[in-house]
């Protein structure tokens, strides 16, 4: 099927935002994540993600969180851009988010939120809607990328065989969609597992809401 989109309006796969937020899951290893943290013009370290930072000769601009993960060597060295917020009512990934609002950085990637603990990387995931309301955002793991969608209708760039996922947050939203091999046609998402493992048939597919608040997942291309 030809492309459906417009290139303008077309959501790519990898968004080239330049600053970056490092949480402190598990490291990137994929060429991708890492390519963009070696190309960001600002990285914001959540807590105790600037440990692993310097590991690969990177420093943070920036370190954010209740600081209760870092050394005091790393206390003492990095004393000049430690931003302490000791609010216990959110976790140090939307502490980090917020800094970033406050200082007019709206277009954020996410690294690092995934891949430990399963309930800290279900609850940075879900948050990403709430971010999507003041920013644009984008959160890559080893294996693809995960948008929030609160538009009405999406389009987005992708390529013949691409796994596809699309995580319903606001059941019973109705979904419809096209170029995936599996459509869905004013289908409710009831559970999670309901959207997942779709696969794209062309170089971009769109999906179109009533309402509501989604994550749609992308794999990077084999």
């Amino acid at each position: 099927m030809a492309q459906i989109c417009n290139s303008k309006t077309m959501i790519p796969l990898i968004q080239n935002f330049k600053t970056i937020l490092l949480a402190n899951g598990a490291f990137p290893e994929h060429k991708i994540p890492l390519a963009l943290l070696h190309e960001a013009e600002r990285i914001i370290c959540c807590d105790g993600a600037c440990n692993n930072i310097l590991k690969i000769g990177l420093k943070p601009d920036y370190i954010v969180g209740d600081l209760d993960s870092i050394s005091d060597d790393i206390r003492n060295d990095f004393s000049s851009i430690l931003h302490h917020n000791p609010n216990q009512e959110t976790n140090d990934l939307t502490k980090a988010v917020e800094f970033c609002v406050q200082h007019g950085w709206t277009e954020i990637s996410i690294l690092g939120a995934t891949g430990k603990r399963e309930d800290h990387s279900l609850g940075n995931l879900s948050l990403l809607a709430d971010y999507k309301e003041n920013i644009d955002v984008q959160l890559f793991t080893d294996y693809g990328v995960f948008v929030p969608q609160l538009e009405k209708k999406c389009c987005y760039e992708s390529y013949k065989g691409q796994q596809v996922s699309i995580f319903s947050l606001t059941p019973p939203t109705l979904f419809s969609t096209q170029n995936l091999a599996y459509p869905l046609d004013k289908r409710a998402l009831t559970s999670w597992w309901q959207g997942t493992l779709n696969e794209a048939s062309s170089n971009s597919f769109t999906i179109e809401m009533n309402e509501g608040k989604t994550l749609i997942f992308r794999n990077y291309e084999l």
